[in-house]
């Protein structure tokens, strides 16, 4: 699931106190991976109203421990896996502990949109899309479903302009022809070890433009420079290399 969350614009913070599961290798697409016990996870983690919180741990006892923290805080999101039988009982028993029934009612139980999901891959696109549906439904509600989503991510901005000790790239979309996953003035943020921030359209386009990019800092050795690649994605080529069609970037 971190996988999917990942490549769809999520910043993913995984939690869990066994050692053997809670590991980076284990969770490569994850900015955070935390090993410690559910209740003290807490207070390593600063959760704010634009956060969301997937609760799929190993036990429903568990399930309840954190969803218990989880009450205490006003966020974009909560969801929690479970049967119905067994959320029913938990709400019920949350309500009987004194938490207000409007804040249990804005649980997400059980989990994720109805695809009539069976493996642990549809399971885990349901609940994602659940979360894409949360992320993009005040935005719409606003301004409508012909509201263009500007191109631009704030944690790339953030990050283009804060000053870094190690060498970065801006890569950025200057125009596009055709239909595209994302327009002129996209950006992402990468770094030589491999780090990046945001997205550009994904697929092997993208990653060949990572790949020079930090080919370019490690020649440049942390002085500025730029260049422009053009990158034909029609026809024939963009159907062999598995790229979206007509992106131009410079970075």
């Amino acid at each position: 699931m971190t996988e999917f969350a990942s490549r769809v614009g999520f910043s993913v913070t995984v939690i869990d106190d066994r050692p053997f599961f809670a590991n980076k290798p284990r969770f490569p697409e994850a900015e955070k991976v935390i090993c410690e016990s559910f209740e003290k996870s807490f207070d390593l983690i600063n959760l704010e109203k634009s956060d969301y919180i997937v609760i799929v741990t190993r036990g429903h006892r568990y399930d309840g421990v954190v969803l218990r923290k989880v009450l205490k805080y006003d966020l974009s999101y909560v969801g929690m896996i479970g049967s119905r039988r067994r959320v029913t009982a938990m709400k019920k028993e949350l309500l009987e502990e004194g938490f207000p029934k409007e804040k249990l009612e804005l649980v997400n139980a059980p989990i994720g949109i109805d695809i009539n999901a069976i493996t642990p891959d549809e399971i885990a696109i349901s609940i994602i899309a659940q979360l894409i549906n949360f992320k993009n439904k005040e935005t719409m509600s606003k301004f409508g479903k012909n509201f263009a989503i500007p191109e631009f991510d704030k944690e790339v901005l953030k990050n283009a302009s804060e000053k870094s000790p190690k060498p970065k790239a801006c890569i950025t979309i200057l125009s596009s022809k055709g239909s595209v996953p994302r327009k002129a003035g996209a950006k992402m943020i990468t770094y030589p070890d491999g780090m990046s921030i945001g997205t550009i359209g994904g697929g092997c386009s993208e990653s060949s433009v990572l790949q020079k990019a930090r080919e370019m800092m490690r020649k440049t050795a942390g002085e500025r420079s730029s260049f422009i690649e053009h990158v034909d994605m029609t026809g024939d080529v963009a159907e062999s290399e598995g790229m979206v069609c007509g992106e131009l970037w410079r970075y």
